[in-house]
């Protein structure tokens, strides 16, 4: 199907793919950007509906459904086409984002973010495969900065922008925004993007689907709720544990059996495919924790505001576009990449190891230094990860080996914030107390981070000891995240360099060349 798809390929303008690819980073951007300007916009958002107890819920729920649906969309492309289940995932991501930004009440809003997570979940997954299915591996590392590029503006842009819809706008607009760009990816991949229809005859495997939610709805529960809604060994907690673990236990046990499996487990004999999840999941633990504390440092000890905390992590996010361009441009120059993997994997345990040495009088300087070699080591990973996950798989299999990679990342993101965080909460309260007796321990009870105004109003002692405690707290985080990222580095190291699918062919028997494999347009 895919050679079909190369041959009907033949004669088409350049162009269509680079219109295929806008409409994919758009999407893209899209997933990306969503929680980041609304996260800007939460304390307006409560303003005007009230539910504070309900707050955490609106990010959560949005998370929970995200999780929860990668891989489905994942395998629905696979068995009915690629392209019906990118557009259905966009269609629901903006009925989704209108109907939130229609929300009266905070309940509301908490149920149609969870709309509008269920088409995110297709849209990464989307793209992914969708590149998958157009670009041959070899070819695929020349679009790496592309998405590093997107991911990086997404991150930079999203305080930014949310700040300005809400400041000049309202909040609601944090959603409609969402609408024009949606509609332009969807007319795009609409009309350019013509991929070979499927239809298998084998049904959704349900139990399977019921099974996997379930798990990943209670392993998300359990990362999101441990150590802040409830105590790591209250029974809560408990309960949703066994349920996760009963629930994953099932649902490999029923995947030896289904006759189209919602993740087949053959995927995971490749041993490639098996490492890039490791790697995928560390990476994922790593990145949005360090994305997480970054800020949090610079706003409290450093003294930046919210807005500039976003800008200070240009370093990192710039470092990690450049060494991802240079990693997709040697990939595609000469087909290797286990190089990759093993830099990013030692780039990454260093910068986090320097990133642990920063306290009190580490200048913005110095710590944009340390966040550049973070950022080297994660560019030398994101996408590599991809690549590789993805060439160790039939074609028929693009969807679901796209969506498991990104469902690791998520689950490595969600685990990396719980842990992380918990490790820093209570670093700050124990030096708060310390420092500050009575005092900091009450200013800390309700949460170990506090924002620029709250901050502004401590005494100056009380304000000299969070400085210290945020400075603890983050070493603790980051020592964390070095040790955590040496099984980076080990599995790197086994990685077997397979050739890249779509690369140069060796001349024939007769002479003649046979053509390398071209990008493959818009079909």
């Amino acid at each position: 199907m895919a050679d079909t798809a190369r041959q009907d390929a033949q004669g088409k303008q350049p162009r269509s793919v680079r219109v295929v690819l806008l409409a994919l980073m758009i999407a893209m951007m899209l997933a990306m950007l969503d929680n980041m300007i609304v996260g800007t916009a939460m304390p307006t958002i409560v303003g005007e509906l009230g539910g504070l107890e309900h707050l955490s819920w609106v990010v959560t729920g949005y998370t929970l459904a995200t999780a929860a649906s990668t891989p489905i969309w994942g395998k629905v492309g696979d068995m009915y086409g690629r392209k019906g289940a990118f557009l259905s995932s966009i269609v629901i991501f903006l009925i989704g984002s209108a109907l939130s930004g229609m929300a009266q009440d905070m309940g509301q809003l908490i149920g149609f973010r969870a709309v509008q997570g269920l088409g995110a979940g297709g849209l990464m997954v989307g793209v992914m495969a969708i590149i998958g299915d157009l670009i041959p591996p070899r070819e695929r590392g020349k679009y790496q900065g592309l998405m590093a590029g997107v991911m990086a503006l997404a991150m930079i842009g999203g305080p930014l922008v949310g700040g300005t819809i809400t400041d000049n706008w309202g909040w609601r607009w944090a959603f409609y925004i969402n609408l024009p760009l949606g509609v332009v990816a969807l007319a795009l991949v609409t009309a350019v993007l013509h991929l070979p229809k499927k239809r298998s005859k084998a049904g959704i495997d349900y139990l399977g689907v019921i099974l996997l939610t379930v798990g990943i709805t209670a392993i998300v529960l359990v990362t999101t709720w441990g150590g802040t809604e409830y105590a790591w060994t209250s029974a809560r907690i408990m309960e949703l544990i066994g349920i996760g673990v009963a629930s994953l236990i099932g649902f490999v046990f029923w995947q030896t059996r289904a006759a189209e499996p919602v993740l087949p487990l053959h995927i995971f004999r490749s041993r490639n495919f098996t490492l890039m999840s490791v790697i995928g999941f560390i990476t994922g633990f790593v990145m949005f924790g360090a994305t997480l504390f970054l800020p949090l440092y610079q706003q409290a000890v450093q003294g930046a505001s919210a807005t500039n905390s976003g800008l200070l992590l240009l370093p990192m996010l710039g470092a990690m576009l450049v060494t991802s361009m240079i990693a997709g441009r040697v990939t595609t120059g000469s087909g290797r990449y286990k190089l990759f993997p093993i830099v990013g994997g030692v780039l990454m345990i260093i910068g986090l190891y320097l990133l642990s040495l920063m306290d009190t009088e580490t200048t913005r300087l110095t710590s944009g230094l340390y966040m550049a070699v973070l950022g080297a080591g994660m560019g030398c990973l994101m996408q590599v990860t991809m690549l590789v996950a993805q060439n160790s798989v039939e074609m028929k299999d693009m969807g679901v080996a796209s969506s498991s990679t990104t469902l690791f990342r998520t689950l490595g993101s969600s685990f990396g914030v719980a842990i992380m965080g918990a490790l820093f909460n209570h670093r700050v309260q124990d030096v708060m107390a310390e420092r500050a007796g009575t005092l900091g321990k009450s200013i800390t009870q309700q949460s170990a981070q506090l924002d620029a105004k709250s901050l502004q109003k401590l005494p100056a002692v009380a304000r000299e000891a969070y400085q210290h405690a945020v400075s603890s707290g983050t070493h603790s985080a980051f020592v964390l995240g070095a040790l955590v990222s040496v099984p980076v580095l080990i599995a790197a190291l086994f990685v077997k360099e397979v050739p890249l699918k779509g690369g140069p062919q060796k001349s024939s028997a007769d002479g003649s060349d046979t053509a390398p494999a071209a990008v493959v347009e818009a079909v």
